[in-house]
């Protein structure tokens, strides 16, 4: 069965993306081989949208999403993101850049490492405080007119910055964490870009992997994975109160005969046709099991009985680590 299509404003794409970013990046340990297979198996399935960014890697995840996609470069919708500075000498460390030079130079350099003469979808990856969002816009305007763009969004905006941001060019698509844990763009964010006709694009739908029901302590993450260090929803007693919610979505799950994982995708997918989310997978049979979700039908009942299992405002510790919650509008 083909994949249905759904759309990010003027944008049509397969209903469910791929994120890309644990292929090289924050997620321990990294297999090219298996990361480039997964992502053209992605595109077999009828995914198109593919999401990255300059600073996954430092680069090096664009890269491989060039290798992925050499020879299929009219199969997809190549997104990827730019604004978020990593220090050299400090993987951790973060600077945000939104002025109109900037944005031209990291233009440039995506186009080179993904090997393509223009990007689909070019997302400011996080707000520049410094600079305002009119002129960052603008020099992304301008980037449509040069031919190297298609189409811009925001990732992480406020509703008063997407509203100043599509006055300036029409804003595409709006990408936000958004899963059964993560709810907090319901109330403002998602009205807004219905209003203006833009799409949403959740980031981590499964919870950072945790809605797959697979992890049990951060003792299940690799060495090297954020998860096991800057994620205040996994530290120690954080996690036991939360796993008692993914218990809960995996007993749903096992009822209806599907895995926990493709239980909480297909609640994303239940908002609507404007919303498509980009869930993570850096193996194929990752990948698989998330793309059947969309196979999976729920009533209001079963949105209600989902909702309740993992009621959003009992979800325990922050979405990120206090430095980088202020990197967030």
């Amino acid at each position: 069965m083909a994949m249905p299509t759904r759309h990010l404003g003027a944008l049509d794409v397969g209903a469910q993306g791929l994120g890309c970013m644990g292929m090289s990046d924050f997620y321990g340990s990294s297999d090219e081989a298996e990361s480039i297979a997964t992502v053209r198996r992605a595109l077999d399935l009828g995914v198109t949208l593919l999401d990255t960014s300059d600073m996954y890697g430092y680069g090096a995840n664009e890269e491989l999403v060039g290798r992925a996609i050499a020879g299929r470069r009219d199969d997809v919708v190549l997104a990827t993101k730019f604004g978020v500075v990593r220090a050299q000498d400090d993987s951790m460390a973060r600077s945000l850049r939104g002025d109109d030079a900037y944005v031209r130079q990291a233009c440039d350099a995506s186009l080179r490492r993904l090997g393509v003469d223009h990007i689909d979808l070019y997302q400011q990856h996080r707000l520049d405080p410094a600079v305002p969002i009119e002129e960052t816009v603008a020099a992304l305007s301008d980037l449509v007119e040069a031919g190297k763009v298609r189409h811009i969004g925001l990732s992480e905006a406020s509703p008063e910055t997407i509203r100043r941001a599509h006055a300036v060019h029409p804003i595409t698509s709006v990408q936000s964490e958004w899963s059964l844990w993560s709810r907090t763009i319901e109330d403002d964010v998602v009205p807004l870009c219905r209003e203006l006709g833009i799409g949403i694009m959740p980031y981590s739908p499964l919870g950072r992997g945790i809605l797959t029901g697979r992890y049990r302590s951060t003792d299940d993450f690799e060495e090297g994975d954020f998860r096991r260090t800057s994620q205040p929803r996994f530290a120690a007693g954080n996690l036991e109160r939360n796993l008692e919610f993914v218990r809960a979505l995996g007993e749903l799950a096992r009822e209806r005969g599907v895995m926990p994982g493709q239980l909480a995708l297909a609640w994303v997918h239940s908002h609507g046709d404007d919303v498509v989310p980009i869930p993570g997978a850096k193996r194929r049979s990752e990948l698989e099991e998330n793309v059947a979700a969309l196979a999976v039908p729920l009533s209001a009942a079963d949105v209600a009985a989902i909702e309740q299992a993992v009621p959003a405002d009992q979800i325990v510790g922050e979405r990120y680590s206090p430095d980088r919650m202020s990197l967030l509008e």
